[in-house]
């Protein structure tokens, strides 16, 4: 099939989802000149249509299409939300085997958003009238022949390493000027959750870049428009006619800024160009505190302590006796489904439960399973020298990697599936650095909002950030 007949074709389909959906993906093979599922692995063992509905008995949430190691498929009907259907990749993508490019399609627009590990996430839209180009058609054939064509060349660490350092300069410039050393860091660190809120859709689309962009050659201006703004976001209300949500949580209380200069609104303005999004919470806060704090000034291009590094502390003392419980619960959740007990005997082999037996053992599993994730929200974790906040942010972003797992494994079975509950609360922190007490709170935010985002779950707590009295 050709691009001019494809598009011919699926421009005035109307096709149901279910009715269209596999049809599609079979032109789309022929167009990029790619065997189907059936033809190149007849057992469907990594490349199949309905990807879950043999292994875990639904395909509700799994993707419609799978290829390992190459993508995962998520159709919906046209102008369908396709939002909704990345959110649902998302939270099902290691069980997918985390392949590296998740897709979205409603028969009109193909959207490839990139997923490999420690990059920044990019994503491909392919309308369907545009679909003839050059470059989507390149796009399309490395999606199904080669997709580490498609792998982005920006690192996260990179990214996080040029937005530390661009910030750096101005708390230096700051620091010259005899800027008190804590008001300095209280200001910064509003900077950089602004710069990240923005990139994450926490604040209207470039509202935050804008006021930058028209101000910076008016300080007087810029320190006005930065007044309201963070008002804003410590009570929820409006700038510049758009709804901003609530924020406070101590960051955003008191709308005192600093008076810059033109210079210095430039360092802002060329680290709002960068991929907020994307930063490493768990380098980005000993980089930055290495630019607000003199002591550590000739530390900034040093070696940091690394994700690695960190998790052969976490995943002993905090993870490990969690993962042991986590397979136990499991274990006896499996036991009660297949016997009504929960713990099966040889003679329990072979038996079905029907009926009010059924009913009694599922509502008796969902009950463990709900106990556990509940035990979860309330561990509790003391860095007693947190410093940034690494620490806490890596077995935060743990802590909520494992929740997750339970929540779909609950969904898996059938269940409803509780909400996320873990999170920054459970971290207690002692610090002396005051620049570091407040890096240390929005390293473990940053890190936790930036999860809840890239595993298909919605922000919608309202505050967005809790007031922290368990860091001191």
């Amino acid at each position: 099939m050709n691009p001019t007949a494809f598009i011919a074709k699926w421009r005035h389909i109307s096709l149901t989802e279910r009715a269209a959906a596999q049809q599609h993906f079979l032109d789309l093979c022929a167009l990029v000149n790619h065997p189907t599922p059936a033809a190149l692995d007849p057992t469907g063992d990594t490349f199949t249509f309905e990807r879950g509905a043999a292994k875990h008995g639904g395909g509700d949430g799994w993707a419609d299409v799978w290829k390992r190691g190459f993508f995962a498929f998520e159709y919906k009907g046209k102008h369908k939300n396709l939002e909704a259907a990345y959110d649902q990749l998302l939270k099902y993508r290691e069980s997918l085997e985390n392949p590296p490019l998740l897709v979205v399609c409603d028969l009109d627009r193909i959207l490839i958003h990139t997923n490999f590990t420690a990059t920044t996430k990019t994503l491909h839209s392919i309308p369907l009238e545009e679909l003839a180009q050059p470059r989507n058609l390149e796009i399309l054939r490395h999606l199904f022949h080669e997709p580490e064509r498609l792998k982005p060349g920006t690192t996260s660490v990179a990214i996080t390493q040029d937005a530390a350092g661009r910030l750096a300069r101005l708390a230096e410039s700051l620091r010259q000027r005899d800027v008190p050393p804590a008001d300095a860091a209280h200001f910064l660190v509003r900077i950089v959750f602004c710069l990240f809120a923005e990139d994450i859709g926490l604040l209207p689309d470039r509202i935050f870049t804008n006021v930058v962009e028209k101000t910076r050659a008016q300080p007087a201006l810029f320190r006005d428009y930065l007044a309201q703004l963070f008002q804003a976001m410590a009570t929820g209300g409006h700038f510049l006619l758009e709804p901003i949500r609530h924020f406070n949580g101590n960051l955003f209380s008191g709308d005192d800024v600093i008076a810059l200069t033109e210079s210095e609104i430039e360092s802002i303005h060329l680290a709002s160009r960068l991929d907020w999004s994307a930063v490493d919470p768990s380098i980005l806060g000993t980089l930055f505190e290495r630019g607000l704090d003199p002591a550590k000034r000739t530390q900034l291009g040093a070696h940091y302590t690394s994700r690695e590094d960190i998790e052969t502390l976490v995943e002993p003392v905090v993870m490990t006796p969690l993962r042991r419980e986590w397979q136990e619960t499991k274990a006896i959740a499996a036991s009660l489904l297949a016997t009504g007990k929960k713990t099966a005997v040889p003679s329990d082999s072979g038996k079905n439960l029907t009926g009010p037996a059924l009913k009694k053992a599922r509502a008796e599993a969902e009950r463990i399973l709900q106990r556990f994730q509940e035990k979860l929200s309330h561990i509790t974790v003391l860095d007693p020298a947190c410093g940034s906040g690494n620490f806490l942010y890596v077995t935060l972003q743990k802590l909520k990697d494992l929740e997750k797992e339970i929540i779909v494994h609950s969904m898996d079975l059938g269940f409803s599936g509780q909400l996320p509950m873990v999170g920054p609360w459970q971290l207690y922190g002692l610090e002396l650095s005051p620049y570091a007490y407040d890096l240390a709170q929005m390293t473990v935010w940053v890190g936790f909002l930036q999860w809840t985002r890239a595993n298909g779950f919605a922000v919608s707590q309202n505050p967005v950030l809790r007031t922290m009295s368990n860091f001191q």
